[in-house]
């Protein structure tokens, strides 16, 4: 999962595009995780379970779970991966520059 999403930051870096991410791991293994995985997107600690505030407020029930915002906040698509996100989040690019 995360060498894709490095490929897409990569890719993306002069476009108005960002990951966000939300991890409910034991704090430990987040900090972890973020050094092992190169995570250089915002990611936040949601209090080392499912029952934390974000995961509640979005009604997460289980990671990962993947929410394709647009520039609107509007929730266009989830738990798309690989080239399936890939196209989605093209087409909202070419979408904003309409």
């Amino acid at each position: 999962m995360y060498p894709h999403e490095r490929s897409l930051v990569a890719r993306l870096k002069d476009e108005p595009f960002t990951i966000l991410g939300v991890n409910s791991d034991p704090a430990d293994t987040y900090r972890e995780a973020i050094e092992r995985e190169n995570i250089t997107w915002p990611s936040f600690w949601d209090g080392g379970d499912t029952s934390g505030p974000i995961a509640t407020k979005w009604g997460v029930r289980g990671w990962p779970t993947i929410y394709i915002i647009d520039h609107e906040g509007v929730i266009r698509d989830k738990n798309k991966r690989g080239e399936a996100m890939d196209e989605v989040v093209d087409k909202l690019l070419a979408e904003m520059k309409k």
